[in-house]
């Protein structure tokens, strides 16, 4: 007996030591388990706690009056799965007749306290059947990518939702983004995340950094061209319009719409033409938006003008060319001029970190998910890195990108440094590698300070 309480207080000691240290050990360990039963043993009495059961069907009221048997019991939605993940579990319900799955989402707090979840969402997967995914615990507190991502063409894992799924950046179903964040908000972080994402693909990456370069530059070995100053960053939009529009001809000229030709076969954009003829995607990077919008003389507004203009063309008419948007910046509104408003209509994905007032989370999401607006000003500031996602569509999620730091990035486009493809119009803003003596300025004091 007493060798059974000392391994019992081990085991005890040891769960709590993983619960405090090592939470994810611990849900695999210890927290699925209990967490199965708490939730299929309290199953029927939550629910109808939380007002998701229904009165039983006539026929069965009248059938247990016939019998002189007890009324039957409300009715709760139907368990059809449930299943553990590594971070939490996942239920999948099959509501009854006159249950909606906003009866599910609308109850999603009652839930997470009565089955003891660090968080609880829903999503319909068809008509009449949800998926609730419960996290055991706080997922984004320390994030862990999972080993192995769903990857393919034009997508890849950047962050990791607060319902523990992998959050893609798929530029196939959403071509241009928004990420807005004021300074020390880990926008930078997701960038370079998104830079690693992207450094492996079959595809060519256009920055630019007006501040210098310091943010991009030094991932330069893995970019086909860079651009550091407004001036240039013109030049190279203009560059990347004409590409568009040659890519727009090479297009035409494949279509081939004859009768004999199937429907499916027809080109309308890259991803219809052969591999053979298919042009390298292009995603361009800017990282601080504002810089380019902002003007002093008169050519400066000239010059910004120029720039906005190709920024809207390539929004508007880049996807079918195979050209995507990723705009980055502390703030994205009307006060920057105009055409602004107009380019944040065409950046359908919106990602929003901590930011320093509700008008910018108002430019973020104001115009496709209110609910999301709240959301972003609550960010705490500890929290580096979490950020509120968003599409076109109105959902948003919670998400939280892994630490990469800039040597981790750096590392992984010279790895890839030979996937960086040659484009002839782009090859005048081709970066060129300098040495660190070539950087520092000369220690010599000039003859007027000695």
């Amino acid at each position: 007996m007493t060798a059974f309480t000392v391994a019992l207080v081990l085991v005890v000691a040891a769960a709590g030591l993983l619960r405090w240290r090592r939470p994810a050990w611990y849900w695999l360990a210890f927290g699925v388990t209990l967490a199965a039963l708490r939730v299929l043993v309290r199953y029927r009495s939550v629910m109808d706690a939380c007002g998701l059961t229904v009165p039983p069907a006539r026929w069965r009221l009248s059938l247990a009056r016939a019998t002189n048997r007890p009324i039957p019991e409300p009715r709760p939605p139907r368990i059809r799965r449930l299943r553990p993940t590594r971070t939490g579990l996942v239920l999948r319900l099959k509501l009854r007749p006159g249950q909606d799955v906003f009866d599910i989402a609308a109850a999603s707090d009652r839930l997470r306290h009565s089955f003891s979840m660090f968080g609880v969402t829903s999503r319909e997967v068809r008509s009449g059947v949800v998926e609730v995914r419960m996290t055991g615990y706080d997922v984004l507190k320390r994030v862990q990518m999972p080993a192995e991502t769903e990857t393919r063409a034009m997508r890849v894992p950047v962050a990791l939702r607060e319902d523990g799924s992998v959050h893609y950046r798929d530029y196939r179903a959403i071509p241009h983004a928004l990420t807005l964040g004021a300074t020390e908000s880990g926008k930078s972080v997701y960038q370079r995340n998104l830079v690693a994402g992207l450094a492996p693909l079959d595809v060519a990456l256009v920055g630019i950094d007006c501040k210098q370069g310091v943010e991009l530059f030094p991932l330069a070995r893995r970019f086909s061209a860079l651009a550091d100053s407004p001036d240039t960053a013109a030049e190279l939009l203009d560059a990347l319009v004409a590409r568009m529009a040659d890519v727009y001809r090479l297009i035409r000229t494949q279509q081939r719409i004859t009768v004999d030709v199937p429907d499916a076969e027809i080109a309308a954009d890259i991803w219809d033409l052969p591999d053979e003829l298919r042009p390298t995607p292009v995603v361009v990077l800017v990282d601080e938006v504002a810089e380019l919008a902002l003007y002093a003389t008169k050519e400066e507004e000239k010059r910004r003008d120029r720039i906005i203009t190709a920024l809207v063309r390539l929004a508007q008419l880049g996807r079918a060319a195979g050209i995507y948007l990723e705009i980055c910046g502390q703030r994205f509104g009307s006060e920057l001029g105009k055409g602004i408003t107009m380019l944040r209509a065409q950046l359908t994905g919106r990602t929003a970190h901590r930011l320093n007032d509700e008008t910018s989370a108002n430019m973020a999401f104001g115009d496709i998910a209110p609910d999301a607006v709240l959301a972003a000003i609550q960010i705490p500031a500890e929290l580096r890195g979490l950020a509120i996602a968003g599409d076109a569509s109105g959902g948003w999620h919670r998400i939280r990108a892994p630490h990469t730091s800039l040597r981790q990035a750096v590392n992984l486009c010279n790895r890839y440094a030979d996937r960086t493809p040659d484009l002839p119009e782009l090859a005048p803003f081709r970066p060129t590698t300098v040495t660190a003596t070539e950087l520092v300025p000369s220690a010599k004091a000039s003859p007027a300070t000695a």
